[in-house]
């Protein structure tokens, strides 16, 4: 399915992992990137032995809302389509955290990204109100580091000491 995709994107609270505690589901996420350039990426996902295809396109000025194109294809097809992939690969799991009318999606990563804990809120308009949960912390919606994309290319070892300590 094709159609608008608004989110928005926090650093978490990494302290005692409070999101851990508070998910109602969790799952493990492989994915890597056949093309990742500026304004257009596509994407090959395995989650929990499912296959996706994802295409991306260009982010708004604000970083909020872009064209996303997805459509479950076979694990055979994904995991041949990952060998097609640019260098390097996303590992993360993702907890599900419910509050108020939303879901946040909260990606533990590791590998190169270890230590990185990013959370994300799909909304039906840039300027729809949400509750935050507590562990939620800076936004960093628009920060292009933060994109999946780019942190496949630059790991977050890489750069983490830009970062306050509490998000190390």
């Amino acid at each position: 399915m094709g159609g608008l995709e608004i989110e928005r994107k926090f650093l978490v609270h990494k302290a005692g992992k409070p999101y851990r505690e508070a998910a109602f589901a969790s799952s493990r996420i492989r994915q890597g990137y056949i093309c990742s350039e500026r304004g257009r990426t596509v994407r090959v996902r395995i989650r929990d032995g499912r296959g996706f295809l994802t295409i991306k396109g260009p982010s708004d000025e604000a970083g909020t809302t872009r064209y996303e194109f997805e459509k479950e294809i076979t694990l055979e097809e994904a995991t041949q389509l990952m060998k097609l992939c640019e260098p390097g690969q996303i590992d993360k799991t993702r907890y599900l955290v419910r509050s108020g009318g939303h879901v946040f999606e909260v990606d533990e990563f590791y590998g190169g990204n270890d230590g990185l804990v990013i959370a994300e809120v799909e909304l039906h308009s840039p300027d729809e109100p949400f509750i935050k949960p507590e562990f939620i912390a800076e936004e960093v919606t628009g920060d292009r580091r933060f994109y999946n994309s780019q942190l496949m290319k630059t790991p977050f070892s890489l750069w983490r000491a830009t970062l306050p300590e509490e998000f190390r």
